[in-house]
């Protein structure tokens, strides 16, 4: 099994290494189980995230572009993506599980109807929002101070941020190109816009305690640790139940 979550396994102990010690939710015919350095790893990683640092994508429509920048915000904290997407209104936005490598299941999506909508919202919350766009008060994306609460926004693959949404924001940035071409491809720039402010934030020591708020802490906690019971407990409209510090579930 190594270090992988395992989700469930049938009843009976000859299917567990009797050296290992699992966290167990026994159930008539499944026995749910997390391991304890995939707890662990779990809480590791929530301790980490920064909840007060998000991306917008703006028509951002092609799947593996999307999925980029949705495995970037996992490497460097984001805990959600806000995505406004013209192309596949209606539908599910598309993402590549192999480009992604999995994050998309640790960062959350929101799906908005229109990018303004999703700006006017973090705005509300107290974001600046700062769109990757060329104008004349554009500035160095190194300039701007990301400890503070962002929104970094992020155009679409062929034309970018519209004009009508440049003027909405707090302020744009560019990434200096020293070469014959003058851009860069969208899911490239969103990481070199967020290990920026992931450089910054280290240095801030953001990253050195928790910092989501304890109900949405525990919330993930189960959610990740014990997802194959989230719709159990959703459709019963019960409260997630407490885990003990190794991710045993408190009966």
């Amino acid at each position: 099994m190594g270090n992988r979550k395992v989700r469930w396994a049938k009843l009976g102990r000859q299917y567990y290494p009797n050296h290992l010690k699992f966290s167990l939710c026994c159930y008539p015919k499944l026995c749910f189980i997390v391991l304890p350095r995939r707890y662990q790893r779990i809480r590791q990683t929530l301790d980490r995230r920064q909840p007060d640092l998000t991306v917008i994508t703006e028509d951002v429509h092609k799947p593996h572009n999307l999925s980029a920048i949705i495995r970037t915000c996992d490497a460097v904290g984001v805990a959600a993506v806000h995505a406004m997407n013209k192309v596949v209104d209606g539908e599910d936005l598309p993402t590549f599980t192999q480009v992604a490598q999995g994050s998309e299941k640790w960062v959350d999506l929101y799906r908005h109807d229109t990018v303004e909508g999703a700006i006017a919202q973090l705005q509300t919350q107290g974001f600046k929002v700062y769109a990757a766009h060329l104008s004349d008060r554009a500035v160095d994306y190194r300039a701007v101070d990301y400890t503070q609460p962002t929104a970094v926004l992020m155009g679409a693959e062929r034309w970018g941020v519209g004009s009508e949404t440049a003027d909405l924001v707090d302020g744009h940035v560019i990434i200096p190109m020293l070469g014959m071409v003058q851009s860069l491809n969208v899911s490239v720039a969103a990481a070199v816009i967020l290990f920026e402010a992931q450089r910054q934030r280290l240095q801030a020591g953001f990253y050195d305690q928790p910092r989501l708020d304890p109900d949405i802490y525990r919330q993930k906690v189960f959610e990740w640790g014990y997802p194959d019971l989230v719709e159990h407990y959703r459709d019963r409209q019960l409260p997630y139940p407490d885990l003990d510090d190794q991710g045993q579930i408190i009966k």
